[in-house]
């Protein structure tokens, strides 16, 4: 810019100039501004005014990038400043003008005053009365304006004012810097302190040009989670702004160029910095948005240090009122009633990791799919056997996780549904096939976003969309925050380990497989299973996860009406109330855990049984709700009393396959159930070792000397008649002796033998377990086997509690244990038998405090409810108990009422 002056007022023209007023936008150096008009409906015309008379220093200038050979001009002394004294005075405000010589090339010069009229502050004089500019070399003092100058002069030179001061003036100079070496360690140096700066030039409205202080670091800012209309470059160089470009830059330029400002520095791109300007009057960031002159954009949302959501509300806020670049704008859920776009609806069926079924209160069945989320699926083209059927479930990695977290989580489940989005009906093409129209929402429950924990889990990954695309999630910002932690943390799609395989057998139909497999269900009595589909009210398909294996299940006892059936030619129709039936059953039962006993199998394969969920038997609640007969096959079966009972019930009601009953009298046959009462006989026991599923171990203390002299005895005979190093063959099952971390022999029991150097051992007088050599064990001898004395340690498990199956809260729950009772006295009382081990509940030998209670009170673990009468008043404390942690949010309820949830769903760790 220009910085030195042509003589003013001395060519022809009016002898009285013509005062002129503005606002000073931009001071270009110490002896030129920008003054701007008033914005009438878009921005205001600017022009550029030189001081007339006096000369400042230049400012630096950067070498054009055009001119290789050109060099960076620093400051001349004094000039920075001169162009700070005008900056702070000027900003911003209110002047008034003459124009008093106006060159050929259009270059105006003239008198600058500050305020209204020509009263005010002469500019000029007080930069020369500052010693921050000279007077034009070669000017006569000839009228009263350069009179004035002239003594201003006088008086700065004599007071040693700026320039006249002593020295050369090099301290004035600024060291300039145009580029960062590390932008990244640049940022990361501030730790997102704010930086004192100035804004020095606006390029749209969401990018800027700025000065750090104090070190002069020139660098561009863009605003960090947002983007403004920007100045489209065309070939011949012009530039083209975008809708509302201009008028988004001066509402920046109007607030923030050359005003001192805080720079938050969050992030780089490239030399260009991203960050948040902090202003006394606000944050412009959110203003643009809010004003309408920007969008959030997701590429730099997550850096944003005050919280994605508070952009996302300002947008909001201009989205509604359809501001500017939102004039056209029509949200997704517009056509929906209120009603249709939050509702609470219960949870039926769970299709595959982004989709569910619920039922609204009104009874209908509604598909919904997860917002902004996509399932695992199979990458590349060759990953599957193309002789092989693909079944999804199984054989995409993750899927069946994926499909087993929503299940274990919201089958049953009331949540909540906010839709996000319509996604519209979509024809088949050749590569994708057709889809029907979705409803894509955000479901929670107890607070905790469905989607948002799916990801986290590694379990499905984010959509990315263009970003004018506005039909997503209304928390897509946490959806991506959760995906970065998950990529971080290397959970599911993002771990680095072998995928899990699913090797299912289906065995439904395949008589000859079925036949193999029938003894094996008949001999394991109730078996867990999983209710895959439903075919009719009696007809189901179950995935047994133990077995691994899909087999079709006949419900026995009952004769359910037959629904319709395709037959070839024509279609049979259903027995009246079929449906009614299915529907029953589906509500019931579908992806429900289930327990079943098989009895048979029909000749097509499909096994025939009894299934129970919740402790009911599906049969007799077919029959109570006259859905079903009862079949005469029942009456060689345990159930057949509860059968006819709840069929006579139905008889009675009228109702459905009973409704052309004629009554006949029956007897009533009242089962007399015997009580039985808890049993509380505590015995005083040493823990000596806990696992890491929260088992533990404990010697009778009534044995304890007679182990101790087992124990001194055995030492001092192996002291006498030391084993040969390396005599000893290990074999799986054998008793023998294992020297220990701490140097002594103990007595242990080999369970597995890798090779000489890892043979695992079991040390049975105390529970743990270690790897050892082979060089460190030996023959057990005789004189101190089993059978003088028996193993000393016993297992046992906590009665009443769930133990978590989350990795790190079960880690809590154990760590917890070892603090309190590891090897510590404490007194046990067998609650009831189980497989693996008997149940047991434990107090502390001093306070006679419940220890199973202890952890229930400390949310790190949960109740399992059991329905035997002796132990209803137990179960109830410990209920209470659970109530109390959910309601004090502790562990495992530090996200609310979410069963077998912590944060690890969420992808934090501890």
């Amino acid at each position: 810019m220009a910085s030195s002056a042509q003589s003013g007022g001395t060519s022809g023209g009016p002898a009285v100039p013509t005062v002129q007023r503005g606002i000073v936008k931009m001071v270009l150096s110490g002896c030129a501004i920008i003054v701007r008009g008033q914005p009438r409906g878009g921005p205001p015309p600017e022009r550029q005014i030189n001081l007339s008379n006096i000369r400042a220093g230049n400012l630096a200038r950067r070498a054009a990038a055009t001119q290789p050979d050109a060099k960076d001009t620093p400051d001349e002394p004094w000039a920075f400043p001169a162009r700070e004294f005008l900056r702070k005075k000027l900003i911003g405000k209110e002047v008034c003008f003459t124009i008093e010589n106006k060159t050929p090339q259009g270059r105006e010069y003239g008198m600058i005053y500050l305020g209204k009229d020509t009263n005010g502050e002469n500019i000029a004089e007080s930069l020369v009365a500052e010693g921050l500019a000279t007077r034009r070399e070669g000017m006569r003092a000839n009228n009263p304006e350069q009179n004035r100058l002239s003594e201003c002069e006088e008086q700065a030179k004599a007071a040693k004012k700026g320039m006249w001061s002593e020295g050369n003036g090099s301290h004035t100079i600024r060291d300039l810097k145009y580029t960062i070496e590390n932008p990244r360690h640049f940022v990361d140096s501030h730790h997102q302190k704010p930086v004192n700066a100035i804004i020095e030039h606006v390029r749209d409205g969401s990018v800027v040009r700025a000065l750090l202080l104090p070190d002069y670091y020139l660098v561009t800012v863009m605003l960090s989670g947002i983007k403004c209309p920007t100045f489209r470059r065309e070939a011949d160089g012009s530039e083209t702004p975008e809708p509302f470009a201009a008028e988004a830059k001066f509402f920046t330029e109007s607030r923030l160029l050359q005003r001192d400002v805080q720079i938050i520095l969050e992030s780089c791109h490239n030399q260009n910095i991203l960050g948040t300007i902090l202003h006394p009057n606000g944050n412009i960031t959110e203003l643009l948005l809010k004003e309408g002159f920007a969008r959030c954009v997701d590429w730099s949302i997550a850096v944003y240090t005050r919280g994605a959501e508070k952009l996302r509300a300002a947008e909001r806020f201009a989205k509604e009122r359809r501001l500017r670049i939102w004039r056209d704008y029509v949200a997704p859920t517009a056509n929906l009633d209120q009603k249709d776009k939050q509702f609470v609806a219960k949870v039926m069926q769970v299709l595959n990791a982004d989709a569910i079924v619920v039922k609204l209160n009104s009874g209908d069945y509604k598909t919904i799919h997860l917002s902004s989320i996509r399932p695992p699926r199979l990458e590349g083209e060759n990953t599957q056997d193309k002789n092989k059927k693909l079944r999804p479930l199984y054989d995409i990695p993750y899927m069946f996780e994926a499909r087993e977290f929503l299940r274990k989580k919201l089958i049953g489940k009331k949540v909540n549904v906010t839709v996000d989005y319509i996604r519209p009906a979509s024809p088949a093409t050749e590569t994708v096939p057709a889809f029907s129209e979705r409803t894509c929402a955000t479901v929670t429950i107890g607070g905790i976003n469905i989607a948002e924990a799916l990801v986290s889990k590694g379990l499905a990954t984010v959509i990315r969309y263009r970003q004018d695309d506005d039909q997503r999630s209304s928390h897509y910002d946490e959806l991506l925050a959760a995906e970065a932690r998950a990529i971080k943390n290397g959970k599911g799609l993002h771990s680095k380990k072998e995928v899990p395989i699913h090797r299912v057998a289906d065995i439904s139909g395949d008589t000859q497989k079925a036949k193999q497999f029938l003894p094996f269900l008949q001999r394991a009595g109730r078996s867990e299973a999983v209710v895959e589909y439903v075919f009719s009210g009696s007809r189901l398909k179950l995935y047994l996860p133990k077995e691994t294996c899909l087999i079709t299940f006949l419900l026995a006892g009952i004769e359910c009406p037959r629904g319709a059936r395709n037959l070839p030619g024509l279609v049979q129709e259903g027995e009246p109330f079929s449906e009614e039936a299915t529907l029953f059953t589906k509500e019931l039962v579908l992806q429900r855990e289930v327990e079943v006993e098989v009895e048979s199998m029909d000749k097509a394969g499909n096994f025939i049984g009894w299934l129970h969920i919740d402790g009911a038997n599906l049969s007799v609640l077919l029959v109570e709700h006259a859905l079903s007969k009862v079949h005469f096959t029942a009456e060689r079966s345990s159930y057949y009393k509860s059968l006819l009972s709840a069929e006579e019930a139905a008889k009675q009601k009228k109702e459905k396959v009973w409704a052309h009953y004629e009554e006949q009298p029956v007897e009533e046959v009242t089962p007399v159930l015997e009580e039985k009462e808890r049993s509380a006989s505590y015995k005083p026991v040493f823990v000596t070792e806990i696992t890491d599923d929260l088992h533990f171990y404990v010697q009778d203390v009534e044995t304890g000397t007679q182990l101790e002299k087992l124990m001194e005895n055995m030492r001092n005979d192996i002291a006498s008649h030391p084993p040969v190093e390396g005599s000893y063959a290990p074999r799986r099952g054998e008793f023998c002796i294992a020297k220990f971390v701490d140097g002594e022999w103990y007595r242990a029991r080999v369970e597995k033998v890798e090779s000489p150097a890892r043979v695992h051992v079991f040390y049975i007088d105390y529970g743990n377990r270690e790897i050892l050599p082979s060089t460190r064990l030996g023959a057990l001898p005789p004189a101190f086997s089993t059978r003088v004395l028996p193993a000393q340690a016993t297992e046992y498990a906590f009665a009443f509690i769930q133990v978590p199956q989350d990795e790190d809260a079960r880690t809590d729950a154990v760590d917890s244990v070892v603090r309190d009772i590891q090897n510590t006295q404490c007194l046990l009382n067998v609650e009831h038998l189980s497989a693996g081990c008997p149940h047991v509940t434990l107090q502390f030998a001093d306070s006679k405090g419940d220890v199973g209670l202890g952890l229930v009170k400390e949310g790190l673990v949960m109740v399992e409810v059991r329905k035997e009468k002796q132990f209803q008043k137990v179960i109830t404390e410990y209920l209470n108990a659970q109530e109390s942690a959910k309601s004090a949010r502790l562990n495992l309820w530090r996200y609310g009422d979410f069963r077998a949830d912590d944060a690890d769903e969420f992808g934090y760790s501890r």
